[in-house]
């Protein structure tokens, strides 16, 4: 267990505390037992060291940090680390990428039996499927799902900009007001395209990367690491997969063909629809389908988008087409805490309630003319105008 000390005390000396995620603030800290899923660098190791730090400070006896990667684990079960650590008078274990420890379900469930007073938490692959693993967590569990930096976020974090999230609600019904608190304080187009292209993964801030490339690493080790492992998929069709995703990021958006589409990846229909599945849940793609409850969801989606601009702009073979980015990262945005829908009229059925069409400032609406609850999400826009909303305050949800 020194062993893991030592790298715990390490990483904490090294940890900034300046800029934290919007979800650390959502969380119950004081569950028994939490976990926490996202996709590869969006920033899970570091809010958990950071709370560790917030909250316990750096003594390794107190409050320890794992991750399961790590050689101790070779010899020692994670159920020997908890006996011990509780022993010795620890209170938290914070366990990082539990998805690379085989069994890690069972185990968790055994500590959280077997230690009432010992609280977990533990982050893993948004591949994992906590409430459908081995052991069932469902009943024990509080579970969060961690996404890339809002626009927000990233105005927090590159800028020092702060400001607050705006709730749905309120950014459609106070539009004028919300766009105003923000340009109060900075010129938000000044930044907007740049986190289109590179404001997602909070890994920008590191010094002499090449963030393109860090992306298409982190979709390189999700298609040959993550999806074999969580995802049931063949290794052999891996190189397929990377084929299709740039078919996807190649489109505008990409309209659903599965025959096309089984005929360019070489697979046939229903793993194609499988893999599709997959690339959602590990957050490379968005499906979108035009009635959630129709059995044709179990069939295909309606319209994919990759997951992310970032994504977008590092996977595509062609120049992106801007009404593909602008979608993007609507559906990214709204998808991540709301129920968005294809709509047969405008572009996106939000909650079953609030229809919204995504374009440039001339969009002139008349597809929602008559739709009741409708706006038009507007690129290159300061200030609303009628029904017509900053596509950028959308940015400002979490």
């Amino acid at each position: 267990m020194e062993q893991l000390q030592a790298q715990h005390m390490r990483l904490l000396a090294h940890v900034e505390m300046e800029h934290q995620r919007s979800l650390m603030h959502r969380i119950n800290w004081s569950s028994r037992l939490i976990g926490i899923r996202g996709a590869r660098g969006v920033g899970k190791t570091t809010m958990l060291l950071q709370h560790i730090k917030q909250t316990y400070g750096t003594d390794p006896t107190v409050a320890l940090y794992a991750s399961l990667d790590h050689l101790y684990f070779a010899r020692h079960s994670l159920l020997e680390l908890a006996e011990e650590f509780h022993k010795k008078g620890g209170k938290a274990l914070y366990l990082d990428e539990v998805h690379k420890y085989e069994g890690w379900s069972r185990e968790i469930k055994n500590i959280y039996d077997g230690f009432p007073d010992l609280q977990i938490i533990f982050t893993g692959s948004s591949l994992l499927n906590i409430l459908n693993a081995e052991a069932d967590l469902s009943r024990r569990c509080v579970s969060y799902d961690m996404q890339g930096l809002s626009f927000r976020e990233y105005l927090l974090f590159k800028q020092n900009i702060v400001l607050p999230a705006i709730s749905l609600g309120e950014l459609l019904t106070h539009p004028l007001d919300a766009a105003q608190c923000v340009l109060a304080v900075c010129k938000p187009l000044q930044h907007f395209d740049l986190y289109l292209k590179e404001g997602y993964y909070p890994f920008f801030l590191e010094q002499n990367i090449d963030y393109i490339t860090q992306v298409q690493k982190v979709v390189s080790l999700i298609l040959e690491i993550e999806l074999p492992q969580l995802g049931n998929v063949d290794i052999a069709n891996v190189r397929k997969l990377r084929s299709l995703l740039s078919v996807i990021s190649t489109g505008v958006p990409f309209a659903v063909d599965i025959s096309k589409m089984a005929q360019i990846a070489e697979l046939n229909r229903n793993t194609i629809v499988s893999y599709l599945a997959h690339l959602s849940r590990a957050k490379l793609i968005n499906l979108l389908y035009s009635d959630l409850q129709n059995i044709k969801r179990m069939q295909k989606p309606d319209k994919i988008y990759m997951e992310n601009c970032n994504l977008l702009h590092a996977l595509s073979l062609t120049h992106v087409e801007t009404g593909t980015e602008r979608e993007t990262f609507f559906v990214n945005q709204l998808s991540y805490r709301h129920q968005l829908e294809y709509a047969r009229h405008g572009d996106f059925l939000i909650d079953g309630e609030y229809t919204i069409e995504v374009g440039g400032q001339s969009k002139d609406g008349k597809q929602i003319a008559d739709v009741p609850n409708a706006f038009i999400a507007a690129d290159n826009i300061e200030y609303t105008l009628g029904n017509k909303i900053p596509l950028w305050l959308f940015g400002f949800l979490y």
